[in-house]
C-alpha cells in the first residue's frame, strides 16, 4: 500500500504545429512529418529568421465564440482550445468532480506577447485614449489559468508558472503535488505559448539562438546533428487532466499513464546558456527519480528537452550520462522538437504528449533531421525513424533560460 495519493492521466488535449489533435500529431510525428514551414502571417522579408513551428491549422473561430476570442490573447485561445480537448477526452461529467477540488494550473514562458505588440503600436500610432481596456487581461501569463477554470468552474487550486523554456514541467509538477497533498482530485494543467510574432521572431534572432536555415525550414531544427546551428521558434499547446488515481477508477475513467513522480532544480550559472557539464539538468533527473522512486535503469526512454542548440545538446548529454551511468547506452531518447521546433514554455506539455503516447502505443518518436551525430553527442537519440519499444517508465525534460530545469517522469499503470 502506497503512503501517498497516486496521480494519474486521464485525458490529453494539443495544438501543435502537426496538428490540433493527439492522435494527428502523433500520426504525423511517427511519419517523420515536419511542422516547421515559411512564416506566412506576419511579413518576414527584413527578418534575418523566416520560419518557424506555426499552427497554421489553428482558427480560433472554429472552437470559441466571439466574446473569449475578443478577451484572450493568442496563447491563451490555444491553452482554451486544448484543455477543452483533455475535459472531453477524460470523460469528466457534470458532478463527478467537487469545484473546491477541481484545480488549474498552466505554464506559459512570455504570455501575450502578441497583445502587447498590437497594443504598444496603437499606443504610438493613436495615442493613449485608443489602447484596448483588454491589454492586460489578454497579456498576463495567468490568463490562460483563469479562463479554463472560468470554462469548468473548478474552484480549487489555481495558478500560473513562467519559467521560461520549463513553465509547462513546472506546472505539471504543481499539480501532481496539489493531488498528492489533497488540495484537488483533478487539476487542469499543462503550458501554452504563442510567441511567435514579429517582436518574439526578431528577439531570439538577435540573441543569435535560432537557426537561420531559411532554405530549407523543415530541416532546420536538428537536435544532437553536427550541423545543428540553434533552435526553431514554434507556438502551441498542451493540456492534461491529472487525476487522483482512485477518483479515476471509482468512475471507470481510461488511464493513459502514472505520474511517479517530479524534480526541478537551478543552474545558477547563466540567464541564457546551460551549465556546460549539465549539472543543473541532471540535479532535476535524480530528483524526479527519487521522487518517483525507481531506480534509474527502469527508465527506457527520455524525450530530451534537445533543442538543436550547440551548448545545450551536449550539455543534456552529459547529464543524461550522469544520472544514468552505464545505462545511458541503453536509453531510447528523441527530441520532438526535431519535428515541431521549439515551443518555449508550451513544450514540456507538448512533449509529455509525446511521451504518453509512446507507453501506450509501444513506440519512441524519432529525432528527424538528425543524419550526422555531434561530437559529444553519443547516445541513441532514435535518428530519423520511430523505434518500437515496450516502455513502462519514460521521462520527460525541459530546461528553461534562467537556469530553471524540470523533469517529469511517468509510467505504465500496472
Amino acid at each position: 500500500m502506497s503512503d501517498r495519493r497516486r496521480v494519474v492521466i486521464t485525458g490529453m488535449g494539443l495544438v501543435s504545429p502537426l496538428g490540433l489533435a493527439v492522435d494527428v500529431f502523433w500520426e504525423r510525428l511517427l511519419a517523420g512529418e515536419s511542422g516547421v514551414a515559411p512564416i506566412q502571417h506576419f511579413d518576414v522579408t527584413n527578418f534575418a529568421v523566416r520560419f518557424g513551428g506555426a499552427c497554421r491549422q489553428f482558427n480560433a473561430a472554429d472552437h470559441l465564440d466571439r466574446k473569449e476570442i475578443k478577451r484572450l490573447d493568442r496563447f491563451a485561445q490555444m491553452a482554451l482550445v486544448a484543455a477543452k480537448q483533455a475535459h472531453a477526452d477524460s470523460g469528466l461529467a457534470d458532478g463527478d468532480v467537487e469545484p473546491s477540488k477541481f484545480g488549474v494550473i498552466t505554464g506559459s514562458g512570455i504570455g501575450g506577447l502578441l497583445e502587447l505588440e498590437e497594443q504598444h503600436l496603437r499606443l504610438r500610432e493613436k495615442g493613449p485614449s485608443k489602447v484596448s481596456a483588454f491589454t492586460i487581461p489578454k497579456l498576463m501569463v495567468n490568463a490562460a489559468s483563469g479562463s479554463i477554470s472560468i470554462m469548468f468552474g473548478a474552484k480549487g487550486p489555481n495558478t500560473a508558472v513562467a519559467t521560461a523554456c520549463a513553465s509547462a514541467t513546472n506546472a505539471m509538477g504543481d499539480a501532481l503535488y496539489a493531488i498528492r497533498r489533497g488540495d484537488a482530485e483533478v487539476m487542469v494543467t499543462g503550458g501554452a505559448e504563442a510567441a511567435l510574432t514579429p517582436l518574439g521572431l526578431a528577439a531570439f534572432a538577435s540573441m543569435k539562438a535560432l537557426s537561420e536555415r531559411n532554405d530549407e525550414p523543415a530541416r532546420a531544427s536538428r537536435p544532437f546533428d553536427r550541423d545543428r546551428e540553434g533552435f526553431v521558434m514554434g507556438e502551441g499547446a498542451g493540456m492534461f487532466i491529472f487525476e487522483e488515481y482512485e477518483h479515476a477508477k471509482k468512475r471507470g475513467a481510461r488511464i493513459y499513464a502514472e505520474v511517479l513522480g517530479y524534480g526541478m532544480s537551478g543552474d545558477a550559472n547563466h540567464i541564457t546558456q546551460p551549465d556546460e557539464q549539465g549539472r543543473g539538468g541532471a540535479a532535476a533527473m535524480s530528483n524526479a527519480l527519487r521522487d518517483s522512486r525507481i531506480a534509474p535503469d527502469r527508465v527506457v526512454y527520455i524525450n530530451a528537452h534537445g533543442t538543436g542548440t550547440p551548448l545545450g545538446d551536449v550539455a543534456e548529454t552529459l547529464a543524461i550520462k550522469s544520472v544514468f551511468g552505464g545505462h545511458a547506452r541503453n536509453l531510447r531518447i528523441s527530441s520532438t522538437k526535431s519535428s515541431i521546433g521549439h515551443l518555449l514554455g508550451a513544450s514540456g506539455g507538448v512533449e509529455l504528449a509525446a511521451t504518453v503516447m509512446a507507453i501506450a502505443n509501444g513506440v519512441v518518436p524519432p529525432t528527424i533531421n538528425l543524419e550526422n551525430p555531434a561530437e559529444g553527442c553519443d547516445l541513441d537519440y532514435t535518428p530519423l525513424k520511430p523505434q518500437d519499444a515496450r516502455v513502462d517508465v519514460a521521462m520527460s525534460n525541459s530546461f528553461g533560460f534562467g537556469g530553471h530545469n524540470a523533469c517529469i517522469v511517468i509510467g505504465r499503470t500496472g
